[in-house]
């Protein structure tokens, strides 16, 4: 299976939103930049402190041209949860995502744990920093819930970007065809 590499197309898609709206990839592409944030789900206690985090810095991101929203495999009850439970109602919350768009976005997945409020399966933590031709630009996947990446950092790297004009990394295939 091809992995998602940096100035590359990210493929479009759509979710339904807790809002009631739809968020689809190419008609909401920010204007330097969309961040595309996958969280693990309610049942993750660092997603929360992250989602939280993340709504915090959502002022600091629209200054810089940056569209944020966070995404799960979640059922729409468990993301409409996430969003009142957590105080993260000001957060665009798409929810629903695909197994098989998960993986095309190079996400890993794992399977809940038995007894616990894991759902059956979901996508581990992931940032995917899109520029306003659709490319990949940065890309930061997990494979566990734990040391997620800074978001004063990312704003940092989001600024010398945008001000330097810094080509996405990490872009040359293995078959060196990039």
């Amino acid at each position: 299976m091809s992995r998602l590499l940096p100035a590359r197309t990210v493929p479009d898609f759509t979710l339904p939103m807790t809002d009631g709206g739809k968020f689809q990839l190419s008609q909401r592409l920010g204007d330097h930049f969309t961040l595309l944030l996958f969280y693990r789900g309610v049942h993750c206690p660092v997603c929360k402190s992250q989602l939280r985090d993340l709504q915090r810095h959502l002022g600091d991101f629209a200054r810089r041209g940056v569209t944020v929203v966070a995404i799960s495999m979640d059922s729409k009850e468990r993301a409409q949860t996430s969003a009142e439970q957590w105080g993260v109602d000001d957060l665009m919350i798409g929810y629903g995502l695909d197994e098989n768009l998960a993986r095309v976005l190079g996400l890993y997945i794992s399977s809940g744990r038995p007894g616990s409020n894991d759902p059956p399966i979901f996508s581990e933590p992931a940032l995917l920093l899109v520029k306003p031709d659709q490319s990949l630009y940065f890309a930061s996947i997990q494979s566990m819930p734990f040391t997620r990446p800074s978001l004063d950092q990312l704003l940092q790297g989001i600024d010398h970007a945008i001000e330097t004009g810094y080509p996405a990394r990490g872009a040359l295939a293995a078959d060196s065809s990039a």
